[in-house]
């Protein structure tokens, strides 16, 4: 398994997974899905150029109570072995390590169910960790619902340290969290 950046050489892929329905914004699910297949329709290249937005020129970003809000520096990278199997992402604000209330950590990922198991989410955090350290990052945090043990195991392997128990605000689902730190220097 490896990261690549998003290009059109891989939509396909990526496209089809979407199509059984998987999301990466695991609150939205399959109406997430059908919003990034709605554009992937109307404007490929502008889809995969909108997936590395280091300037935040974006389009506000919609939370999973339909809100919306304005983006936040960021790119995404898709998890591949010969055909997407995933997807990680980072964020941040320039000149600081706090976030934005509306965003649980600094990164997030999700992998296709059909390829969960495999140490993808492991692998792509590791390497994922190396590209968060050239934007001057001193540590990464982390979030992950108190339910989702395969998420921590991820996070500890890639020496997450637990910060403390929170619970998300309501647009994020309400659900009891823990916040991990990985430092990156």
């Amino acid at each position: 398994m490896q990261l690549v950046r998003p290009t059109e050489d891989y939509l396909a892929s990526y496209v089809a997974a979407l199509q059984r329905g998987w999301s990466a914004d695991t609150i939205r699910g399959v109406i997430a899905a059908k919003e990034e297949l709605a554009k992937i329709e109307s404007d490929p290249t502008a889809f995969v150029a909108s997936l590395e937005d280091r300037e935040a020129k974006g389009a506000p970003v919609t939370l999973p109570d339909g809100s919306t809000v304005a983006r936040i520096p960021g790119f995404r990278r898709w998890m591949w072995d010969g055909e997407f199997a995933g997807s990680i992402d980072l964020r941040w604000q320039k000149g600081t390590t706090a976030l934005p209330t509306h965003c649980l950590g600094h990164i997030g990922y999700a992998v296709v169910p059909w390829k969960q198991g495999h140490g993808y989410a492991t692998c792509a955090l590791k390497l994922l960790l190396i590209e968060a350290a050239t934007e001057g990052l001193p540590f990464v945090e982390i979030t992950t619902d108190s339910d989702n043990f395969a998420s921590q195991r991820v996070i500890l392997a890639n020496g997450g340290v637990f910060v403390g128990h929170f619970t998300k605000l309501p647009q994020h689902g309400g659900k009891p969290s823990r916040r991990y730190r990985i430092a990156l220097l």
